[in-house]
């Protein structure tokens, strides 16, 4: 269990980190637009990990797990 809180907590202090970089892009259309696909992508993974709990079937898991991944990709791209 405490391997799982660490884990919960390194997810959560990266959707932290995206949260505070969003004010310093700049105030334009480019950094709207960056940010927001930031954001999105950024924050997405807790909840792909948290929902890669509950799963009902191996499969499921995999997916949720590959989604997160994914959307940890994107954030770093």
């Amino acid at each position: 269990m405490e391997r799982n809180r660490q884990f919960d907590e390194r997810y959560l202090a990266f959707g932290a980190a995206i949260v505070k970089l969003l004010p310093q892009l700049p105030p334009n259309k480019v950094g709207a637009h960056l940010g927001d696909q930031l954001f999105r992508s950024g924050t997405s993974v807790g909840a792909h990990l948290q929902e890669a709990r509950g799963v009902e079937s191996r499969a499921d898991f995999i997916h949720k797990m590959q989604m997160a991944l994914k959307e940890i990709r994107e954030a770093k791209y």
